[in-house]
């Protein structure tokens, strides 16, 4: 039966989806791709968002099958038991709390460029606050918001391509037309195979985010239609600005002139006298951030609600309202937390953005190891499998995300990121070890091994349960 009640559409997961990955890692953070990679960028870009594109659609798959608000924590949790759940939910929690903490103090170095008078810490913490608040509206008001700040993100893009598209062929702001200006002189791939895999995890990074359409499926009418329409949009829109971007912006300016310090595109367009691009591109890149962190906090407050309503967090933060007040609240004074941390060390920006992106890379690679086990046991739901060459593209997008997990200290100030993500894991490991020895011999709500009846009966799809009911009885 068709349901009727309000949820959010396809085009609002979307938008919210683009308005939390398409942030500072692309506008700013690509400089150094760009750097370590020149112009084979594109390719990095490609292989990105294959990857995308395969982790999608296996989160797809399950998310269809069970609209869970826990999403890829719960997957998790119920192909390889509870443990699993409970680390990959803190440790992506985790992860993203400290890298938006870091991503207030940016803004707020941003802001203070205009009002030097301000205190960085008074304005992230009321950068902090704002979100929070903004987040406690409710889905539908805060994915209204998120899609209009989205859609100032994307009218940035598509004017960058559109000025640089008018330079190449020397239509409006010069008489003299760029062509492939730049790129001529450059080896397409000067630093190799070493150079694509340098700019990998950074790549990644700009395509980081895109979880957020599996922790909101349970906020639409009808997952089952409406996921798998959020999923190619998001794809089709993020690879196709990403590597139009990449493509207009090489003949503008030589990869070696590229750096960490400024946007890529404000230095390209500076580069043919266009200096009010700086200002612009500025206020794109707080709205960029500002929007990822209200979609990131919308993400892990539904995050920590299915972690307390599993007795996998205090039973103080359970909320029964549609909205997650005690989640959001909770994860915003985290955040407060951890902003308060970079001022005591202020060389603990890159670790904080570091030590989130370990977390979001492990939460991919647990992503894909859950669906490798899910289609094992179950084969494809009965809305029918979404994964291409299924196993061989689970396999590589596993590895892959293995791959860009250890080559993390190839990049300069990401070792220390490494080295928290591992020992954050296993402080979580420790803690759920503890927790389990001391409940003795209480059971979880999650079943240890393999997935009942039951189990599915508490969210999976009423169709997916009964699908595995005749596979058992056949045996």
């Amino acid at each position: 039966m068709q349901k009727t009640q309000k949820g959010l559409s396809a085009w609002q997961l979307t938008m919210m989806a683009l308005g939390t990955v398409i942030g500072g890692s692309f506008f700013l953070g690509s400089s150094v791709a760009i750097h370590a990679a020149g112009p084979s960028i594109i390719i990095s870009y490609i292989l990105g968002g294959i990857l995308v594109y395969f982790i999608l659609m296996a989160l797809s798959e399950m998310t269809v099958a069970n609209p869970d608000a826990g999403s890829f924590r719960t997957f998790a949790a119920q192909a390889f038991g509870p443990g699993t759940g409970f680390v990959v939910g803190w440790v992506y929690w985790t992860g993203m709390v400290l890298a938006m903490s870091s991503e207030a103090t940016a803004v707020s170095i941003f802001v203070r460029e205009w009002i030097p008078n301000l205190s960085i810490a008074m304005l992230g913490s009321a950068i902090i606050i704002g979100v929070t608040l903004l987040n406690l509206l409710g889905a539908d008001k805060l994915s209204k918001l998120e899609s209009g700040l989205a859609a100032i993100k994307l009218f940035a893009i598509v004017g960058f391509i559109v000025i640089a598209l008018s330079l190449i062929f020397g239509i409006f702001f010069t008489d003299t037309p760029v062509g492939t200006g730049a790129i001529t002189n450059e080896p397409f791939m000067a630093e190799g195979i070493k150079g694509i895999a340098g700019s990998m995890l950074i790549v990644i990074f700009a395509y980081a985010g895109f979880e957020v359409i599996g922790l909101a499926a349970s906020e639409t009418a009808n997952p089952k239609q409406t996921v798998p329409k959020a999923i190619i949009n998001t794809v089709v829109c993020l690879v196709g600005f990403y590597i139009l971007s990449m493509v207009v912006l090489l003949p503008l300016i030589p990869t070696a002139d590229i750096n960490e310090n400024v946007s890529p595109m404000v230095a390209a367009l500076d580069r043919w006298g266009m200096r009010w691009a700086g200002t612009a591109i500025t206020i794109v890149l707080i709205t960029a951030i500002l929007s990822t962190m209200l979609a990131a906090m919308f993400g892990i407050g539904r995050m920590m609600r299915s972690l307390a309503d599993e007795g996998l967090a205090p039973s103080w933060l359970k909320d029964k309202t549609d909205v997650p007040y005690r989640g959001i609240l909770f994860s915003g004074l985290a955040m407060l937390l951890g902003l308060g941390l970079g001022f005591l060390f202020p060389r603990i920006y890159l670790f904080l953005i570091s030590s989130g992106g370990f977390a979001l890379l492990f939460t991919y690679a647990i992503i894909m190891a859950t669906h490798l086990r899910f289609r094992k046991k179950f084969g494809c739901p009965p809305e029918g499998c979404q994964m291409p060459g299924y196993p061989f593209t689970s396999w590589l997008a596993l590895i892959s995300m293995v791959v860009v997990i250890l080559s993390m200290p190839l990049i300069p100030g990401q070792t220390s990121g490494l080295v928290m993500g591992v020992l954050m894991t296993g402080a979580y490991t420790v803690i759920y070890g503890v927790m389990k020895y001391a409940s003795g011999t209480k059971k979880s709500r999650i079943p240890e091994k393999g997935i009942n009846r039951k189990a599915y009966n508490q969210g999976l799809s009423v169709e997916f349960s009964e699908e595995l009911a005749k596979k058992e009885e056949k045996k």
